[in-house]
Formats: C-alpha cells, structure tokens, sequence
C-alpha cells in the first residue's frame, strides 16, 4: 500500500472496555489519508476480537508474542507506523473528528515545527466530559522550544497533554530516543520536551482530543510517581543549556508543583465520585429490575 501521510498507532493491553469507541473515533477522522496501526500487547481480555471485528483497509493488526512493558510497547507501536507524521492514541482515549485536519496541515506547511497540540477533554468511564477544554494556557500559537520549557517548569505538570492530543514527527521520535523506561508515568511530558530540541512548537486553541480518567487508569493508580517524576524533570530541565531555564523559573516550579499534584488529585477523586454513581445507580436499576 501507498505510505500514507500519518500513522495513528493504538498500543493495546486488555483495553476491551473502550477500545471499540478509540478506534471508532479515529476511523471518524475528516483527514483521510492515514493508516491506524493496533498493536495488541499479549492481552488475556478480548482486545484482539474487537480489532478484528473492523473491516477498514486502513487498519493494520499487529500481535506481541508475549507482553511488552508499556514503553517498549509503545516504541514498538511508533517503530511499525509507516507515515512521517506520528499519533499515538491510548486505547481509552478519544479523538474529535477533525483532530487531524488541523494538526497535519500546519506540520506539512512548516518543516520548523516539532510538535503540534490541542487542547482536550477530560472524560470519565461514560464518556462524559469532566474538566472541559484543558491544557495549553500560555502555550497557544507558536512558541520555541525555550518558551515551552520555561512555560513547562513554572507550571509544575503538563500543560501540554497527553498523546491523543499531540502530532510528531517520526524522524525526531527516534532521534530523541523514543519512550522511556525511566519516565514510565511522564512519558509523554518528557518525550514531548526532548522531541523540541528539533523544532518549534504550535499550541491549536480548539478541543481535539478527550482524555479519560479511569478507576483503574495508570495515572489515577500511580500520582505519587507522577509527582516524583514530574520534580525530577524540572530539575533536568532546569540544567539543560538547550532550554535555558531561568532561576526564577525554578523557584516558581518548586512552589507550584505541589498545586499541580493537587489538580490532579482533584481530577482522580471526581471521577472516582462519577463511577461510585454510575455503580449506584446501576444496582437500583437491577434492584428495581428483580422486584418487577
């Protein structure tokens, strides 16, 4: 088949619950010329059956004989794409349907760009949206790659976003040295930094993208990690020449990253409050079902 001009992968590991909707959301792109590479982590639920049951041409299934650690998975998923121009979408993340048509006409158009995000949701388990129009503040529009560091920095969490939400290139992923093992619950934060030292960054003010926020989601299970991470890449970015991180910028961190623990905390805790009420309301609809 012809290379197309972007490859949207999906890593999989048992993610039956809402990997139907994931695919769906990327087959319902306006942006045609792409292909969606599944990449099915030796899973033990049915993820694989629910793969095969679509019959697009632009789908390509791929199996691992015996189950990867998620960033090896997700290099994997990056190495079998075809396409200049990479999207990873995790298997309970969805895309608006036109995520694409403003993402790659910008990259085509502008060799300088390295990174390309919009703003996105955050839903719960039904889909519903918990935090609307999330991320990017400061961040809009062009931006260097010293403006985003500092930006990042002050913030003290990711004012960039998740995968879903951003656009790369393939030629910088692997020069930058893919996902890494050692930032397993920042890897996209990080990745997304090393990724601007190869080119600028464009922030898109629209919604393009939905986050989900789980029970049983890694971020939701791991926010210590998260925020002992997220400290040790403000110090890196602190000492990079690259970036040029000023002393100020750090103190501001330092301070602020506790507040971002606390935002994250917040988005955790209300989806958790969202299924306690779907789970509750189910058993009342059964309850009420049996008494019939």
């Amino acid at each position: 088949m012809p290379q197309p001009s972007v490859s949207v992968c999906i890593p999989v590991y048992n993610g039956e619950r809402f990997l139907a909707e994931t695919i769906r959301s990327v087959l319902d792109q306006t942006y045609r010329d792409f292909e969606l590479v599944l990449l099915e982590n030796a899973s033990t639920d049915a993820s694989f059956d629910i793969m095969r049951s679509f019959s697009d041409p632009r789908i390509r299934i791929e199996r691992n004989p015996s189950t990867l650690s998620q960033p090896d998975n997700w290099n994997r998923a990056v190495e079998l794409c075809r396409a200049p121009l990479i999207k990873l979408v995790c298997a309970d993340d969805l895309l608006h349907p036109r995520c694409l048509e403003f993402q790659v006409g910008p990259m085509e158009a502008d060799p300088g760009l390295a990174v390309v995000a919009a703003r996105r949701h955050m839903i719960d388990e039904q889909s519903r949206v918990i935090v609307p129009r999330r991320g990017l503040a400061g961040l809009l529009g062009v931006r260097t790659s010293v403006e985003v560091a500092r930006r990042v920095v002050r913030n003290g969490a990711n004012p960039i976003g998740e995968p879903g939400n951003v656009l790369f290139r393939r030629e910088h992923f692997f020069a930058a040295g893919g996902w890494r093992e050692d930032r397993r619950f920042i890897m996209d934060l990080d990745l997304w930094m090393r990724l601007l030292q190869y080119g600028e960054f464009l922030g898109l003010p629209e919604t393009l993208a939905a986050f989900r926020i789980g029970r049983g989601s890694v971020s939701a299970e791991n926010e210590q990690e998260i925020y002992d991470e997220q400290r040790l890449l403000i110090e890196e970015l602190g000492e990079s020449a690259h970036f040029q991180v000023r002393g100020l910028d750090l103190q501001v961190g330092r301070l602020l990253a506790p507040a971002g623990r606390a935002r994250r905390q917040a988005l955790f805790a209300i989806s958790k409050l969202s299924a306690r009420r779907d789970d509750r309301k189910q058993s009342e609809s059964m309850a009420a079902g049996a008494s019939d």
